[in-house]
C-alpha cells in the first residue's frame, strides 16, 4: 500500500498536473501549426517554386541491384527505384521553424504582459488600513498600556 500512496502523492503534485496540461495543449497546438504549414504556408511556397510540392521532391539514385533487407527491416525488392527524399526533410525543417517562431512569439507576449503587470503593481499605492482598523489598533494599544 505504501507504493500506491507514494505514487498518488507524486501524481497529484502541481508540477505533474501542470506538465500534463501543457502536453495536451502542446499536442493540440502542434496540430494547428501542422495544418497551417501543410495547408497554407507550403502551398504558397510551392506556388513560388513552380507548383512543386516539397514532399514530392527527391533525387533518384537509380535502381536497387538486388533483393535485400534494409536496416529498417523493410525488404528492398530488386529493380525498385532508390530515392533520396530531401523534400520530406525540408518540410520537417519548415514545420520546426514555424513552431519555433510561434512559441517564441507566445513567450514574448507573455513576458511583455508580465513586465506590464509588474510595473502596475509597483506603481500602485500601498494599501492603507481602513479607519475602523486604525481605531481598533489604538484601542488594543491603549488596553496593553493601561
Amino acid at each position: 500500500m505504501g507504493l500506491i500512496k507514494e505514487f498518488k502523492e507524486f501524481a497529484m503534485k502541481g508540477n505533474v498536473v501542470d506538465m500534463a496540461v501543457g502536453i495536451i495543449i502542446g499536442t493540440a497546438f502542434g496540430k494547428i501549426v501542422a495544418s497551417m504549414v501543410g495547408d497554407i504556408v507550403m502551398p504558397l511556397i510551392g506556388k513560388i517554386v513552380g507548383g512543386i510540392s516539397f514532399t514530392e521532391m527527391k533525387w533518384k539514385l537509380g535502381m536497387s541491384p538486388d533483393k535485400k533487407e534494409l536496416l529498417t527491416g523493410e525488404l528492398l525488392e530488386k529493380g525498385k527505384e532508390l530515392t533520396l527524399n530531401y523534400g520530406m526533410f525540408l518540410q520537417t525543417v519548415f514545420d520546426f521553424l514555424i513552431v519555433a517562431a510561434a512559441v517564441f512569439a507566445m513567450i514574448k507576449m507573455m513576458n511583455t504582459a508580465k513586465k506590464r503587470f509588474e510595473k502596475q503593481e509597483a506603481a500602485a499605492p500601498p494599501a492603507v488600513a481602513p479607519e475602523d482598523i486604525l481605531l481598533l489598533r489604538e484601542i488594543r494599544d491603549a488596553l496593553k498600556s493601561g
